[in-house]
């Protein structure tokens, strides 16, 4: 498999975007990377393919600035390039929830990391005997494609309509430790973070998503395949891709 797919996000001050992304642009472009780069005042959301050399190239000249320099890289391998082309573009937000409140630089929800959350699962509890529920933040049709068993699916159209739902269910959550899980981290975070602000303490977020367990833990307690947004479709949990379909979206996850 000699391409290499890697998504990363963090959330970070940045300024100047057009110009950032005019030197985003053309590293990409000069290395011939293909994927989509999401660039905003809070941070940076990537998901990226090229033969190994290329991506180790561009990481290696991305995390010389000081910015990206602790970036939580997920990778994963592929017979041939899942994009169609490269997008880099600045938006309002890395990850639209249009909630302009909830802000992850001011401070992240706790996390709790895959091998944590695998015990928790095995034991039906967490470590002070709550029970755990599992709350997918993502779209409808990407839980179709796989989820953690018995987790909540709210049956999103769109992120963006995340805090509404919690408005509707939240007693759903009540004296319960929730984990919110997405594809890679991103809606997760901003996610636990929104039902902190609602005034559920027991929250947690899925460090690094559904593609870090599957990395630390494999199948365990999850059902399916991991949705992605590029012409693999999905993930396994040797995370290889398992089906092929269709053109690639520019949408990260």
């Amino acid at each position: 498999m000699k391409i290499l797919n890697i998504a990363a996000y963090k959330f970070i001050a940045l300024d100047s975007l057009p110009v950032l992304r005019a030197q985003l642009l053309e590293a990409l472009e000069t290395r011939q990377i293909k994927g989509t780069v999401l660039l905003a005042e809070e941070g940076i959301n990537f998901f990226l393919a090229a033969p190994g050399a290329a991506i180790h190239d561009f990481l290696a000249w991305l995390q010389a600035d000081a910015r990206f320099c602790m970036l939580d890289i997920k990778q994963s391998r592929s017979t041939a390039q899942p994009f169609a082309k490269l997008l880099v573009k600045v938006k309002p937000e890395i990850i639209r929830m249009n909630h302009p409140a909830i802000q992850p630089l001011a401070g992240r929800a706790p996390a709790v990391d895959a091998p944590t959350l695998k015990r928790w699962l095995d034991a039906g509890q967490d470590d002070a005997g709550r029970q755990v529920v599992m709350l997918d933040t993502r779209n409808g049709f990407e839980a179709d494609v796989g989820t953690f068993r018995n987790a909540i699916d709210w049956r999103l159209d769109k992120f963006s309509d995340f805090p509404q739902a919690v408005l509707d269910h939240q007693g759903e959550l009540d004296g319960k430790t929730v984990v919110s899980f997405c594809t890679g981290g991103i809606r997760c975070e901003k996610a636990a973070i929104y039902l902190k602000e609602a005034g559920l303490p027991n929250v947690y977020q899925l460090d690094g998503g559904i593609l870090k367990y599957f990395e630390d833990c494999g199948q365990a307690h999850f059902d399916g395949e991991c949705f992605v947004f590029d012409d693999r479709r999905a993930v396994n949990a040797a995370l290889q891709p398992c089906v092929d379909v269709g053109a690639s979206s520019d949408k990260p996850a």
